[in-house]
């Protein structure tokens, strides 16, 4: 069965999204704010990341917003616990992963040559708001959605602190 795209829930996470992180708030030089939606799996998630760049380019995120509209929620601490790993791993993504080859070959092998986020570079704070919804509104996933608009969150917020558009991934040190 197709499920449509629903604007609607869209729109909701979209603004739970923004009302949940201060959207327009006034922030100090060198931090910003991004936002990015996404729907997958017919689960709607909004995700908006503070960040702060140093003056050598170093990425902090002292707090991410996500939203996530997953049809009726049947386990509330199971979906909080999959955007908190959706925000590490989209992090991840975005700051270092890269797969490269040479002669035919992968050339990372393992996690000594393939970087993740480690707790220092991972978001300081993670908030999940789940949009409530009765039981006859069927539940949807979670495991994936959470993923994608980390990214172009991060970016927009990049681009809100430092004016620079990050336009190639991963992040890697395009803003030192």
């Amino acid at each position: 069965e197709t499920y449509p795209i629903d604007t609607a829930r869209l729109r909701r996470v979209t603004e739970l999204a923004a009302k949940e992180a201060g959207w327009g708030k006034q922030l100090p030089k060198g931090q910003g704010l991004g936002i990015a939606a996404h729907r997958s799996f017919v689960t709607y998630v909004a995700t908006v990341v503070h960040v702060e760049v140093g003056e050598k380019g170093k990425i902090t995120i002292p707090r991410v917003d996500t939203a996530i509209d997953c049809g009726f929620c049947v386990h509330p601490e199971r979906v909080r616990s999959q955007i908190e790993g959706a925000a590490v791993m989209g992090l991840t993504l975005a700051k270092h992963s890269e797969v490269t080859v040479k002669n035919g070959a992968v050339e990372q092998t393992n996690f000594h040559d393939y970087p993740l986020v480690r707790i220092d570079e991972s978001p300081k704070e993670t908030r999940v708001h789940i949009v409530d919804h009765p039981i006859d509104v069927p539940p949807s996933g979670v495991g994936e959605p959470g993923v994608p608009p980390f990214a172009p969150a991060l970016c927009n917020a990049i681009f809100a602190a430092t004016g620079k558009r990050i336009r190639q991934l991963p992040i890697g040190d395009q803003l030192a």
